[in-house]
């Protein structure tokens, strides 16, 4: 008597390999057997015409707050994900001292754009240690499994005080200390650590980070320190200004550690082909016996304009700021007034918002949001082409967009990987063998990025829709989201549909999948925003055996737990 039998599922099993039929068998938290199965079960589900998958892994998220205030961990759940590991870029909220809780929460809203009054509000503080902030979060329960990672901005700053904010040269006892604390949190159950060197991550107070720059003293005090533990990973962000001395240090990283490392890749505008001379380099490190990989986004970082977000086009306009704190309905009362538009077409931006007048400078990257975003849109379908077409002044057709759905509407701006205005150079990103798919950043970016769908995009568009240019495999997508980033962090129990492993699974509905028009949800701690997607398609999410997920609606389950390092794979497997 089995606890659960799927019968007839099309089962994608993570390994790359063929899809096959099969009757999939469950026992408590773990799949019994694979095949034809004629017992009986408590539970049956009949999956004819359905295919059946391992959970998605993802490997770049930040829910480092929002797993120690609530059990949920969506929309990351909601999207297929069992797995997720947070703590990435260097920030995070442990260790810490009571004095710098406000200065890690304002790091953490500049880096990742999650309101800081939130974050106020929703974290408990009951902890210093990073053990303890780990004991925190293992004593709520989850819906699905969390993993964190030793976030190197808290470290600094535990240690060096204001010195370390400042960037300020560790000394030789801060590195030690520093060495130290790092084996202690993987020992704890970190399973890594994870570092900032770009000059784009800043505080909310416009800072640079406390990591960027810090000397290679340190930072070979702490790959001693996670060889001490014996066990992580590396998790790393970096401009590459100086490709060959960054990956000189990167290479010193892995030899010290004795462990692997990622970093975060994207094709920027400014230098459209450095990813191509980031990825040849990281072969010839990889040749050179350096355990190296890149995380790579399967579509363009792109941003969500609009008039609830972080990211408005009209921002910088003198007559906006008047209006920029009042409830969306009075912000759209006033924007449909004839007046009101006139002067606020007519005003020039003020520069203090920079960003924001550089967005509005490219209409030729400006795509309008209908029931479903088109992630690789044409040119000729742009705010620009529109304009070109009609007459129309580009900022008019910008400000009736966003007024559109009562104010709710949005307009997609590829921001990265889309240099070329296709796809072509993410999918030779996708298909190198030293990359992994990431950088969905999960419950970060919340008031302008919502990349946190990327896996069930990756089904979408690349193995089913995607009309130009070549499609990926199947078989090999579910293999690079589940199994392969399961074994990039040292998780070797789950990512795999075979006897012995997690129950970690999903049923989808292939033909019907469909990510939905994102949206701006008020659940936050004191009812702040973020932005929010689902899809449909998902007939159930299963984790450790538990449905999470029936039909787009959570369950009650909670079978999710933290994940303390890294873990076996099931006795008589050779992964």
């Amino acid at each position: 008597m089995h606890d659960l039998l799927i019968r007839g599922a099309t089962v994608v099993d993570g390994s790359g390999g063929p899809r096959f039929t099969a009757d999939v068998a469950i026992d408590g938290d773990r799949i019994a057997d694979v095949g034809r199965i004629t017992g009986p079960a408590r539970r049956e589900i009949d999956a004819d015409g359905l295919l059946l998958t391992p959970g998605w892994v993802d490997i770049h998220t930040h829910y480092d707050g929002q797993i120690s205030w609530s059990s949920r961990v969506d929309p990351s759940s909601s999207l297929g994900a069992t797995t997720v590991v947070t703590g990435n870029c260097g920030v995070g909220f442990a260790p810490v001292r009571p004095a710098e809780h406000d200065r890690l929460i304002r790091l953490m809203e500049g880096v990742e754009d999650i309101p800081g009054a939130a974050l106020h509000e929703g974290l408990s503080w009951e902890w210093e240690s990073f053990a303890d902030y780990m004991d925190a979060v293992d004593s709520r329960p989850h819906d699905i499994d969390v993993a964190v990672q030793l976030p190197h901005g808290a470290l600094r700053v535990y240690v060096m005080g204001e010195r370390g904010a400042a960037r300020a040269d560790a000394t030789a006892a801060e590195c030690a200390a520093m060495r130290a604390l790092t084996a202690d949190a993987i020992r704890a159950g970190a399973i890594g650590f994870s570092t900032t060197r770009t000059m784009v991550h800043r505080t909310a107070d416009g800072d640079l980070t406390p990591t960027v720059g810090a000397a290679r003293a340190e930072m070979e005090a702490i790959a001693r320190g996670i060889a001490d533990a014996g066990t992580g990973v590396i998790q790393w962000v970096s401009d590459f200004l100086d490709l060959e001395a960054e990956f000189a240090l990167i290479e010193d990283m892995t030899r010290l550690s004795g462990r692997p490392l990622s970093f975060s890749l994207v094709q920027a505008d400014v230098v459209p082909q450095a990813w191509r001379m980031l990825l040849d380099r990281t072969s010839k490190s990889v040749a050179n016996g350096h355990p190296i990989k890149a995380q790579v986004a399967g579509r363009p970082v792109g941003l969500l304009l609009g008039l609830e977000g972080s990211v408005n086009p009209f921002a910088s306009r003198p007559s906006w700021k008047a209006i920029a704190d009042r409830p969306l309905a009075e912000k759209v009362r006033t924007l449909r007034d004839p007046a009101f538009r006139a002067r606020l077409l007519a005003e020039d931006p003020l520069p203090d918002h920079p960003f924001v007048n550089s967005v509005v400078a490219m209409p030729h990257r400006m795509f309008r949001v209908g029931e479903r975003i088109d992630y690789e849109p044409r040119a000729d379908t742009s705010i620009a082409a529109e304009a070109a077409a009609t007459g129309r002044p580009i900022l008019d057709l910008v400000y009736d967009a966003l007024l559109e759905d009562d104010g709710r509407s949005f307009l997609f701006f590829p921001m990265h990987n889309y240099a070329d205005g296709d796809l072509e150079p993410v999918r030779e990103m996708i298909r190198h063998p030293h990359t992994l798919p990431g950088l969905s950043d999960g419950g970060a970016h919340v008031g302008a990025i919502c990349d946190v769908s990327l896996p069930t995009f990756m089904l979408t568009h690349w193995c089913r829709d995607r009309t130009r240019g070549p499609r990926l495999d199947l078989e090999e997508v579910v293999r690079q989201q589940t199994s392969a980033t399961a074994q990039a962090v040292g998780f070797r129990d789950r990512g795999i549909v075979a006897p012995g492993y997690l129950a970690d699974l999903n049923l989808i509905d292939f033909p019907n999948l469909q990510l939905g028009r994102p949206w701006m949800a008020h659940d936050l701690p004191t009812g702040a925003r973020r932005l929010m997607q689902g899809a449909t398609g998902y007939v159930a999410t299963l984790k450790s055996g538990a449905p999470i997920f029936e039909q787009g609606t959570a369950t009650d389950a909670l079978p999710g737990r933290l994940v303390r390092g890294a873990t076996e794979a099931p006795k008589g497997t050779a992964r």
